[in-house]
């Protein structure tokens, strides 16, 4: 067992590309992952799972076709379960997401921002 802290801003520091998230924990089978966001994502849902979004640094807002949720510094949303959303932010945001293993971040729609799963920091 190791009894350290995981310094989220540590980790943050580790990498610089955005929205491809890194797992800094894991409990009961759920990853915490960390992602730096900008810019728009892509259209999505994830069918079998409901998708925790945390601000840990700056802002970002996640729209949902006729209505966007804000988000800001310590705040969070959980998007339910099939539930189509875009994820974006002006400026570079800082993220901490909680999902159960092998969520992939784009959910079916795959593209180009399809992140590799399983990736620890």
């Amino acid at each position: 067992m190791d009894y350290k802290a995981i310094n989220l801003k540590e980790k943050f520091s580790k990498f610089s590309d955005h929205w491809f998230p890194r797992v800094v924990a894991e409990v009961n089978g759920y990853q915490f992952k960390v992602a730096k966001l900008k810019d728009d994502f892509v259209w999505h849902d994830h069918k079998d799972t409901d998708e925790v979004f945390l601000v840990v640094h700056r802002s970002m807002s996640i729209e949902f076709g006729d209505e966007t949720v804000d988000l800001n510094e310590g705040e969070m949303f959980v998007v339910p379960k099939g539930v189509k959303h875009k994820p974006f932010a002006q400026e570079e945001c800082h993220g901490l997401f909680l999902e159960p293993r092998g969520v992939v971040n784009t959910g079916e729609s795959g593209g180009e921002l399809k992140a590799e799963n399983n990736v620890w920091i």
